[in-house]
């Protein structure tokens, strides 16, 4: 293995780590924001107020982008074995 190569399976890997933890991520940050603005509106200071849209919204992420996540990774993880007799030698 050259070092060049390794380089590229580390670009891959985060690379995929990363598309598989953005919606997730967005649909929190989403919610968040949303909540943050209605207390801040209602002069509500409940710290606990954000836990449950924040689950809901992965949990909808989750939901509606599983497929895609799936595919995603069971694509990554074949290229992987695969080739695996070529990063041996």
């Amino acid at each position: 293995m050259t070092m060049e190569f390794v380089v590229e399976m580390g670009q891959r890997t985060i690379e995929t780590a990363l598309l598989l933890a953005a919606p997730a991520l967005l649909f929190s940050l989403a919610a968040g924001l949303l909540v943050s603005l209605f207390q801040a509106v209602t002069q509500i200071n409940e710290a606990t107020l954000t836990f449950l849209p924040k689950i809901l919204a992965v949990a909808l992420a989750l939901l509606i982008f599983f497929p895609w996540m799936l595919s995603l990774l069971i694509e990554f993880t074949s290229r992987l074995l695969i080739n695996l007799p070529n990063y041996v030698h």
